[in-house]
């Protein structure tokens, strides 16, 4: 399941080059393909919250993989019909699926084991969506363009809507648990914004994990027209998306080996000024290798989401469901920052716009050197 959300999210680097191209848009108008996916998260966690505790966990994910497949299936007609509109539609659909995953599992991640191990588990699990991140680029690439010149980029979301289809009907038919959430799970916007004082570090972890989607969804929508612009065509550009996202696997995977000899809050910062250091490159500097500058930010980006979300729940006992939803409250980030890089991309060109994500990663390395729970013990 987490390799196919991989995948769906890894579709909008891909797609939002191809919109430009198909629709003739400008960047800003592209980028209403991330506002589209990262909305949902402001609108539907507290309603998935209820559902999960009405209906279950078993038929919450059943749900949302049906949402999914449905979004994936609407690209159809929208290819038809030569309808942005109806894309747009279809991306807030297999969004919507993709929150009801994201506040019904992770939590899971963390909670199934020892308190300590937490950092670990989200990374491992994490490293299956980096999987699907990692291969989708160049097979999604090589399905969206014909020999012909057609851009077929309704093919890949059909593809991935068969699939998970099988893994709804895979579910479904489990001997998965139903697990409903207990009564006091059950929670107002206003209650739970009130009780979170009481953790400081969780509220800080929020805005973190703000400024962290808007400084990945930006890095990675404009990864391919930032390649265009250097004379790559798009399938070269997808080959460099997918050694990003195979960095971000990799660090995925090394972090559950790091994460147990160095401090959580220490690795984020310190990858946040690594981070910092090769955005400037990247913004104001042609050393004729800033494609691979690109590359490597994949390296430090792999290990954010799940330790920047692990740090904001720790310690927060049974508070940590709600804690979720608030953590994932802040990925509309991604719907906040992307459509003024667009802005910034017409204005002034696409290697400047990345001066939008490295100001989201100099806020999160702030975060973690002064305002995780760690660094709020040593005062």
């Amino acid at each position: 399941m987490f390799l196919t959300i991989g995948a769906m999210f890894c579709m909008n680097d891909v797609l939002l080059p191809s919109m430009v191209e198909y629709f003739k848009l400008t960047y800003f108008q592209a980028t209403m393909i991330q506002f589209s996916f990262y909305i949902t998260y402001i609108i539907w966690p507290i309603p998935i919250a209820l559902m999960i505790h009405k209906y279950g966990y078993k038929i919450s994910l059943v749900v949302a993989l049906a949402l999914c497949a449905a979004g994936c299936a609407l690209i159809y007609p929208a290819k038809i019909y030569d309808s942005y509109p109806i894309v747009l539609f279809a991306i807030f659909t297999l969004s919507t699926g993709i929150t009801v995953v994201n506040v019904a599992a992770n939590p899971f991640v963390v909670l199934l084991g020892d308190p300590e191990g937490g950092h670990v588990r989200m990374n491992f699990v994490q490293m299956f969506s980096r999987i699907g991140y990692a291969v989708t680029p160049v097979v999604a690439m090589a399905l969206i363009y014909s020999h012909t010149g057609e851009l077929r980029f309704q093919l890949p979301y059909a593809i991935i809507a068969m699939v998970i289809v099988v893994i709804a009907v895979l579910i479904y038919f489990s001997k998965m648990p139903a697990m409903k959430a207990g009564e006091d799970e059950l929670f107002s916007v206003r209650s739970v914004f009130r009780e979170a004082r009481k953790y400081p570090h969780l509220l800080f972890g929020v805005a973190a994990m703000f400024f962290y989607l808007g400084g990945e969804a930006g890095t990675a929508g404009f990864f391919i027209p930032y390649l265009q612009n250097m004379g790559f065509t798009p399938q070269e550009a997808s080959n460099y998306l997918t050694m990003y996202y195979v960095m971000a696997a990799i660090m995925g995977l090394g972090a559950v080996l790091i994460l147990r000899y160095v401090k959580a809050h220490h690795l984020v910062g310190c990858y946040g000024l690594a981070m910092i250091a090769i955005y400037s490159v990247v913004i104001f500097m042609d050393t004729g290798y800033n494609e691979y500058f690109l590359v490597s930010l994949g390296l430090f980006l792999g290990i954010m989401f799940p330790t920047v979300f692990s740090l904001g729940i720790e310690d927060v006992g049974a508070f940590s469901g709600k804690a979720s939803a608030l953590l994932n409250f802040a990925i509309v980030g991604g719907a906040f920052f992307t459509p003024i890089q667009g802005a910034l991309t017409d204005r002034f060109g696409v290697s400047f716009s990345y001066i939008v994500p490295c100001f989201c990663f100099l806020m999160i390395t702030i975060y973690a050197f002064f305002f995780t729970k760690a660094s709020f013990a040593k005062r």
